[in-house]
């Protein structure tokens, strides 16, 4: 899967046979963001492609580009990454059909602490594998250790860091509503 996020994007729109107005109204991004994003003159972060693939009715996973199995040996060629902000996600839906959740394996670098909260309808569960996971949630900043699990409402504004100098490794259940 070596192919740019930005072309994609466009292909997925393509086979949903939806326009740029189209997928600009459901997300709230401008018709010109969303036309540099496919041709690769703008970049997207963590939060635009969680509206994108709600958008476009896919899996966020579907956007990252493919890497070795570094998380454990049990990684499948379905560990996809995220370049820019240092995030590497496996979903673990093995390609079932419309599922009626997302659960993902999501492994933060040391010191990922990029990225901006954002909100989606819908509900997460994280679980920490390893490390200490930031999580934030509104105003509040709750800090989870290994076996330590929080689920939440996801139209609050959240988002999740790793402010140590060791690798953070979590799952993330996550449910959209449409």
């Amino acid at each position: 899967m070596d192919q740019p996020i930005g072309e994609r994007i466009r292909d997925i729109r393509k086979e949903n046979k939806m326009t740029l107005k189209e997928v600009a109204e459901q997300t709230g991004f401008s018709i010109s963001f969303l036309s540099q994003l496919e041709r690769g003159k703008s970049s997207a972060t963590l939060e635009s492609l969680k509206k994108l693939s709600l958008a476009l009715q896919v899996s966020p996973a579907i956007f990252f580009d493919d890497v070795p199995a570094t998380l454990s040996d049990d990684l499948s060629s379905e560990t996809e990454k995220l370049n820019h902000h240092n995030i590497m996600y496996k979903s673990l839906h093995h390609s079932m059909k419309d599922y009626a959740f997302q659960p993902l394996l999501i492994n933060l670098k040391p010191g990922q602490n990029e990225g901006n909260a954002f909100t989606h309808n819908g509900q997460e569960f994280l679980f920490v594998l390893k490390g200490v996971l930031t999580v934030l949630l509104g105003n509040d900043k709750v800090e989870l250790e290994k076996h330590e699990s929080i689920m939440f409402d996801s139209n609050q504004t959240h988002y999740w860091y790793n402010y140590t100098d060791e690798e953070v490794v979590f799952l993330c259940v996550s449910h959209d509503f449409q």
